[in-house]
């Protein structure tokens, strides 16, 4: 099968209360749909998945849904270290977000997972979590403006680079090739904004749910961006 050179692949995670799909069956259904399609993306050269799973603005939902969504978040972290597939395919997993709005044991299951993961280097499963956009570059500015202060930065040489390394404490997410958003919604929702600028071909909007995308709908949106690439490079 031909290897895709897609280094970082959105999903945006919907859990939605509708009449024929719970909430907690539609997160149930969203979790069995990444265990399904990681495998396949894996297969297909991806190198970098990042799920949006829940954003600033979702601490305003209700609280029982909110406590629902970390004991799963939480419950997923520690899986990881008596997942096979971790193994099998070395996924490094981290998070993307800010850690300070989390409750201890959320942040203790997220650290357990990050350090037994740190050496993989076969995948990469970033998880956007307590994640907006524009926060994601106050704090790399603060670095950056620190740095400068104790003159390990010189404010002439701060470029496009300079503020990659310091997004997300450092963590190396790799600019965007595609963004997939899922639920027929046509916008990114403020999600990585500054790596989405140097994205070469833009969004992917599809209409199913996450909880309902299938693997044709994964193999779609792969033969979408082999498409734009090549028309891009003139093939």
């Amino acid at each position: 099968m031909k290897k895709i050179a897609l280094r970082e692949f959105f999903l945006r995670f919907h859990q939605r209360k509708t009449e024929s799909v719970s909430l907690q069956r539609d997160t149930g259904l969203g979790r069995a749909r990444w265990r399904r399609c990681s495998g396949r993306a894996h297969e297909l050269g991806i190198s970098h998945i990042t799920l949006y799973t829940f954003s600033n603005e979702n601490f305003s939902r209700e609280q029982d849904e909110v406590g629902m969504l970390f004991s799963l978040f939480k419950e997923k972290f520690l899986n990881v270290l008596n997942d096979e597939r971790v193994e099998r395919y070395k996924i490094r997993v981290q998070m993307a977000g800010d850690r300070s709005l989390l409750p201890d044991d959320m942040k203790a299951a997220i650290n357990t997972a990050e350090e037994a993961t740190k050496d993989h280097t076969g995948f990469h499963l970033n998880i956007a979590l307590a994640y907006g956009g524009r926060n994601e570059i106050v704090p790399a500015t603060r670095e950056i403006l620190s740095e400068v202060e104790r003159d390990r930065i010189n404010p002439d040489t701060i470029d496009v680079h300079t503020v990659e390394q310091h997004l997300h404490a450092g963590k190396g997410l790799p600019p965007v090739d595609l963004i997939i958003r899922t639920g027929n919604e046509y916008r990114t929702s403020n999600f990585l904004p500054w790596l989405c600028k140097r994205s070469r071909i833009g969004s992917l909007f599809l209409r199913p749910y996450w909880p309902l995308f299938r693997k044709i709908d994964l193999l779609k949106a792969i033969r979408i961006y082999d498409q734009r690439v090549s028309a891009k490079n003139g093939a």
